[in-house]
C-alpha cells in the first residue's frame, strides 16, 4: 500500500537536526501540515500549509481530504511520545502512514541530565496533556522526573505543588528551547524557585527527595483512609486491597465505581494500571468535592466524575465497563443487574456488602449467578483503657464475579 502520509519529527535545530529520507519526504510533499513553530522552520515555496490554529479535529480533517496526495505533517521529536502521531495513526492507520521520529524531548532531556530512560527510577510524563497534578501520583523519594510543560508558569506551578508535599529539597533543572540555538538552563532546588516565568518552550527534570515530614503515598492498593477526603463512609484499607485484588486492574482496561463516596476504589485502580480509565458514579452532591480533591490530590485528576443515580445513568456512560465495583447502592433494584449487562463479556463485578439487606442481594446473585463469595472481616487495635485491644469493624460480604 502507498504512504502517502509522513509524519517527520523535527527538533528546534530545524532542517539541520533531520536525515535524508526526513528531507526527502519533506521536499516531496504537496501539502505541509504542522504549528506555526515548525513550518516556520522551512522557507516559504508556494506549497499549500495547514497549521493546527483551527484545532487538532480541523487539521486531521484537512488531511483527510488530501488523502492520496503527497501530505507531510511536522511534528516535535518523537510524534507518538504525547505528540499527533497517535491521533494521526487512529485516524488513517500505519499501512498509510511512514513516522520518521527525532531525538524526543524525553531523550534529550535525559541526555543533558546523564539518566537512563530505561531505569525504573525515571518516569516521563506530559503537564501539557495533564493538569500539573498528574504529579501527586508520582511524588515518591528517590523518583527522577521527566516532564513537559505546558508553558512558562508550569515550573513554577510544579515546584509549588512538590513544596506543598514537602518535596522543596528536590534538585530541579529547567531548559528553554532544549536543542535549539536559544537553549537555556536553569538549576536549583523546588523551595527556590519562587514562581519565576520561563519561556513557554520548556521541560523539566526534578529528582525528588523529601524534607522530614513530607507526605507521600506507596502505589500498593490500599492507602490509608487519611489519604482521602472523605465522610467516614470509605472503603477501608484492607477491604480496598482486597477489592482491587478481585477487580485486577489491567492496562488500558476501563472501570466503573457505583456509589464512588470518597472515589477511592476508583482512584486506586487508576494509580494502579497504566492507561487505564475510571468513572466514579455518585449520587450525593455533598461528596462531589471530595471525589474531584481526591483525584487531584492523588494524581488521577482524569478520573471521569458522573453525577448521577445508578442504574438510570448507565446508560449514558459510553463504552462497556472492564470491571465494575458496587460500593454504595446494591439495594436498589437494577443496580446489580444493569452492571452485569453493561460488562464485557470477561469483565470482573466486584460488590461489598456491610447491610443485611445488601448481603440479601450479593447471596441471591451468588446463587443464581454463581461467582465467589467471602466475608472480609477486620479489627483493628484500639485502647481498651490501660491496656489494648482489637476493635472490629463491620464485616463485609464480598461477591466476585466474572461474566461469561
Amino acid at each position: 500500500m502507498d504512504r502517502w502520509l509522513a509524519v517527520v519529527g523535527i527538533g528546534e535545530d530545524g532542517l539541520d537536526g533531520l536525515g535524508a529520507r526526513a528531507r526527502a519526504l519533506i521536499d516531496r510533499a504537496e501539502l505541509l501540515v504542522g504549528g506555526e513553530r515548525h513550518l516556520g522552520k522551512l522557507a516559504r515555496d508556494g506549497r499549500p500549509r495547514v497549521t493546527w490554529g483551527d484545532g487538532m479535529g480541523a487539521g486531521v480533517e484537512a488531511i483527510a481530504a488530501q488523502a492520496g496526495k503527497r501530505v507531510c505533517v511536522l511534528a516535535s521529536g518523537d510524534p507518538l511520545n504525547f505528540g499527533i502521531g497517535r491521533k494521526l495513526v487512529a485516524r488513517f492507520g500505519i499501512d498509510a502512514m511512514e513516522i520518521l521520529p527525532a531525538p524526543g524531548a524525553f531523550a534529550l532531556l535525559a541526555a543533558r541530565m546523564g539518566w537512563s530512560l530505561a531505569d525504573g527510577t525515571v518516569r516521563t510524563m506530559s503537564c501539557h496533556a495533564f493538569p500539573v497534578e498528574v504529579l501527586n501520583r508520582h511524588l515518591l523519594p528517590g523518583l527522577r522526573l521527566l516532564i513537559l510543560a505546558r508553558d512558562g508558569e508550569t515550573p513554577g506551578q510544579a515546584a509549588e505543588l512538590l513544596c506543598k508535599r514537602g518535596f522543596d529539597e528536590s534538585p530541579m533543572t529547567v531548559f528553554e528551547h532544549m536543542g535549539g540555538p536559544d537553549e537555556g538552563r536553569f538549576d536549583t532546588v523546588a523551595g527556590e524557585w519562587e514562581g519565576r516565568r520561563v519561556k513557554d518552550l520548556n521541560v523539566i527534570a526534578f529528582h525528588l527527595r523529601p524534607s522530614p515530614g513530607a507526605t507521600f503515598w506507596p502505589e500498593a492498593p490500599g492507602l490509608p483512609e487519611a489519604a482521602f477526603r472523605h465522610d467516614g463512609k470509605i472503603t477501608k484499607r484492607e477491604v480496598r486491597a482486597a477489592t482491587l485484588a478481585r477487580l485486577q486492574p489491567l492496562p488500558g482496561q476501563l472501570l466503573w465505581d457505583v456509589g464512588a463516596g470518597s472515589g477511592a476504589v476508583a482512584i486506586e485502580w487508576l494509580r494502579a494500571a497504566a492507561g487505564s480509565a475510571a468513572v466514579a458514579i455518585e449520587r450525593d452532591p455533598a461528596r462531589f468535592d471530595d471525589i474531584e480533591a481526591n483525584a487531584k490530590d492523588l494524581g488521577v485528576p482524569h478520573l471521569r466524575l458522573v453525577r448521577g443515580e445508578a442504574p438510570a445513568c448507565f446508560a449514558d456512560l459510553g463504552p462497556a465497563p472492564d470491571a465494575v465495583f458496587v460500593g454504595g447502592g446494591l439495594s436498589r433494584a437494577g443496580v446489580i443487574e444493569g452492571a452485569a449487562a453493561a460488562l464485557k463479556p470477561g469483565g470482573r463485578l466486584v460488590a461489598n456488602g456491610v447491610t443485611l439487606e445488601a448481603q440479601e442481594t450479593l447471596i441471591r446473585h451468588h446463587r443464581e449467578r454463581g461467582g465467589d463469595l467471602a466475608r472480609i472481616a477486620v479489627a483493628r487495635a484500639d485502647a481498651v483503657g490501660d491496656l489494648t485491644g482489637l476493635r472490629p469493624l463491620m464485616d463485609v460480604l464480598q461477591w466476585a464475579w466474572v461474566k461469561p
